[in-house]
């Protein structure tokens, strides 16, 4: 039987509400046959607003309560209205409906009543703003399920990026590169591939230093601590390679000789995908469409994400794009099926 995935709308002030209705109207017809069910979690006020303005859905989505039945396509109203969140202005309250969405989507995903969240994005300062205090979604998400050692991975096609670090000053990266988190962010990794349908994933270690320290004399964490992390994995049977350089581990990855790569830290990961997930109109400059998912693994629930923030400069316009937002949903999906996340 299909289980509802929970769309978290993000910061309602933001392209959430927009990208929501665009998606759900790209997939009406899966939806209508039940193949796919959806709850938005989040404001209703701010849902039947993107509604009005895009008028691509034959009625609204309806509003329901968390206990009784759920039609295929749903709403769920995650916190009290304060003042209107206007699209495009930083508030408090979309911080707060935003941490509220994600908390009413964890309750439920961990009671077994959903099969997974799938969020749009939210804004830091709002959430920070609210009085809730975390650097983002990941961080967010591991307290809410008691998790202490969660692990983001980005992607887009065949570029799957995992992170020994994200939101930490690069300076703090190396001393959080120990044997214990490198380990466990290759067998989440190599989880997380098996459930996307890949029976003997082959992962690359990228390195964190310059040409993976070149025998010392640029540092010593590729040779000390990721060196030795890597031969106890293929021992254990599983297929890791590396510490593989920065500047030629994710060519490596895009020509399909990779099925992952581990990134030491933030940008080192998020810059490949992200360059090729932008397209760019080359008349304007501006960008036109984004593709790509960012996945939580480690979490005893299934998280995927849009890759992508709440681009408030845009929110209102109609001209948000609901790309990443499908990928994102597409990608829960097939964890939900396996059930590895």
């Amino acid at each position: 039987m299909t289980q509802h995935l929970a769309i978290t709308m993000g910061d309602p002030a933001g392209i959430g509400p927009e990208i929501i209705v665009k998606a759900a109207a790209r997939l009406k017809d899966r939806i209508a046959a039940g193949d796919l069910k959806l709850m938005v979690i989040g404001s209703a006020p701010a849902l039947r607003r993107a509604e009005a303005a895009l008028n691509l859905l034959p009625e609204q989505i309806p509003e329901v309560a968390e206990d009784g039945d759920w039609p295929a396509l749903c709403c769920l109203q995650a916190d009290a209205e304060g003042a209107p969140i206007e699209p495009g202005r930083l508030s408090a309250d979309g911080g707060r409906f935003a941490y509220k969405a994600i908390e009413a989507g964890v309750r439920l995903a961990m009671a077994g009543k959903i099969g997974g969240i799938v969020t749009a994005p939210l804004n830091k300062e709002a959430l920070n703003k609210a009085g809730y205090h975390y650097a983002g979604h990941t961080e967010m998400l591991a307290e809410l399920t008691g998790v202490r050692g969660s692990v983001m991975m980005l992607a887009h096609g065949n570029m799957r990026v995992s992170h020994v670090t994200t939101h930490v000053a690069l300076e703090d990266v190396p001393k959080r590169l120990t044997p214990e988190r490198l380990r466990l962010v290759i067998d989440l990794t190599d989880k997380a591939l098996k459930g996307l349908g890949l029976a003997k994933p082959k992962i690359a270690v990228a390195a964190l230093n310059p040409h993976a320290g070149e025998g010392g004399l640029f540092g010593r964490q590729d040779i000390d601590v990721s060196t030795p992390v890597i031969e106890t994995a293929n021992t254990d049977g599983l297929d890791i390679h590396g510490p593989v350089p920065g500047d030629t581990v994710f060519v490596k990855l895009r020509a399909g000789q990779y099925d992952a790569v581990i990134a030491m830290y933030h940008d080192q990961g998020h810059i490949p995908v992200k360059l090729l997930g932008f397209e760019i109109d080359p008349a304007t400059g501006k960008w036109m469409d984004l593709s790509g998912v960012n996945i939580t693994l480690g979490l005893p629930i299934i998280r995927t994400s849009v890759d992508h923030g709440t681009a408030f400069d845009i929110a209102g316009t109609g001209v948000a794009n609901e790309r990443s937002l499908i990928e994102a949903i597409e990608f829960a999906e097939r964890l939900a099926a396996n059930r590895v996340a």
